[in-house]
């Protein structure tokens, strides 16, 4: 099992490649929104910003379920998106990934991965 740590890097990471994504392509589909990352065998929870220019820094969430997108994801599974040995839409449809959002931050967000 991955440690804190280990998320935190692999949250890094997913961070630095939304940001080389080409800036009028981000803009065209980034709707300002609030990020939640539950990592439920760890107990730890990450928020976030979603930008027009990329992701704010990932913090310590007390309430994940506040935010208007909600990812909940195993540590081991997140260290493998992170690292690109587990797709995001398969990780999705076997259930080891979870999204809570609107259909339009879905619509969104598929097209960004």
């Amino acid at each position: 099992m991955a440690n804190e740590e280990d998320c935190r890097a692999a949250l890094g990471r997913i961070a630095e490649r939304l940001a080389a994504v080409d800036a009028d392509r981000l803009a065209e589909h980034v709707v300002e929104r609030t990020i939640s990352c539950r990592v439920p065998d760890l107990g730890l929870a990450f928020r976030t910003r979603l930008r027009a220019d990329g992701l704010d820094g990932f913090v310590p969430d007390d309430d994940p379920g506040s935010a208007q997108v909600r990812l909940t994801v195993g540590s081991d599974d997140l260290v493998a998106l992170a690292r690109d040995e587990l797709n995001p839409a398969k990780a999705w449809a076997t259930g080891r990934l979870k999204i809570e959002a609107s259909i339009l931050d879905l619509l969104r967000l598929r097209r960004l991965l």
